[in-house]
């Protein structure tokens, strides 16, 4: 058995984060789950549909991976990632940085792991590896997925392997901190602003404020969208507020992001982001609410309500960023 030495297992609320959390708390960083989802600029809003779709989907955060690329950028931390098309070649690259001592990250379909309790495909799914024997390796998953958990190497090496939306070639990868570990002043703005950027501008309308405004037009359809409502939108309240969202489709995470940063950065702009943000929060959860109720009772009425909630929320969360965005100007931040 091989396994990496004062492993901190704590399991946090998303994947990617719990998994960065892992890697960084080796190298003696510690930071919160919202620091982490916030440095890494993962806020974001899609909303996704397409013929050959059971159900829209709603997303709350940026592409899988992506949050990790930011995060190491932003803090200037060296990120090494291995890829390949070989599954010998795939289980061969984390053992040996198992057998280093290292704990690495995978990504993966959670479809095929042994201990996922809701059997959906999803291949940007992130865990921590720290640790194997000959029949199974050990992980640490989020924390409604049990947090350091186990499964057999077979179906490890079935949810590396899979191919389809989101899917990786046998992703794996490590982050490395330097000596003099990285001050977070100064870099939470940088964090703040590229992410509002990308908010406020962008390059297609189901996504950022103008995916929200779509996803307010188009969710008063919904009951005629799907065969079974009972299934489907209730699937996606739980969605938006329990699988691995944080609550509130991120906005939860995001919240307490800009809060820890009202401690660091002297900002009126950061101050109305994070009020608004607060005000969102709140919200995006009404709006998953009422969507679980249309599901339930049929009510049309639900949908036209949570239509006009979203229609709101399009609005504040651009007048957030829009403030957000100015962090970066002269006069709108004081280290």
């Amino acid at each position: 058995m091989a396994e990496v030495r004062d492993i901190d297992v704590r399991a946090q609320q998303h994947c990617e984060t719990t998994t960065l959390g892992v890697l960084l708390r080796h190298q003696g960083l510690d930071l919160s789950e919202p620091m982490l989802f916030g440095l890494g600029a993962g806020l974001s809003f899609v909303y996704w549909d397409s013929r050959n779709m059971g159900f829209p989907f709603l997303g709350g955060r940026v592409k899988p991976f992506e949050l990790t690329r930011n995060l190491t950028r932003t803090l200037g931390l060296e990120l090494t990632v291995q890829e390949t098309t070989s599954p010998r070649r795939g289980w061969e690259n984390v053992a040996a940085l198992i057998d280093a001592g290292r704990p690495v990250g995978l990504q993966l379909d959670s479809y095929h792991l042994d201990y996922f309790t809701s059997k959906v495909r999803f291949g940007g799914h992130v865990v921590a590896m720290y640790g194997y024997d000959d029949h199974d390796v050990h992980l640490v998953d989020t924390a409604q997925q049990g947090g350091a958990v186990s499964t057999s190497r077979a179906s490890l090496a079935k949810a590396r392997a899979a191919r389809g939306p989101m899917t990786a070639r046998h992703r794996s990868f490590t982050v490395t901190v330097p000596h003099d570990p990285p001050s977070l002043h100064g870099r939470v703005v940088s964090a703040i602003t590229v992410c509002a950027d990308a908010f406020l501008h962008p390059p297609i309308a189901n996504l950022g404020h103008r995916g929200i405004e779509k996803a307010g037009e188009r969710v008063r359809g919904w009951l005629r969208r799907t065969d079974d409502p009972r299934r489907d939108l209730p699937q996606a309240a739980l969605l938006m507020e329990k699988a691995g969202t944080g609550g509130a489709l991120f906005r939860n995470l995001y919240r307490d992001f800009l809060a820890e940063c009202t401690q660091l950065v002297d900002s009126g702009h950061l101050r109305t982001g994070h009020r608004l943000y607060a005000e969102a929060a709140t919200l995006w959860t009404q709006v998953a609410a009422l969507i679980a109720e249309a599901g339930e009772s049929g009510d049309a009425r639900c949908l036209a309500q949570a239509g006009g909630i979203l229609h709101d929320l399009s609005r504040l969360e651009r007048e957030a960023m829009e403030a957000l965005s100015l962090l970066g100007s002269r006069s709108g931040t004081r280290c």
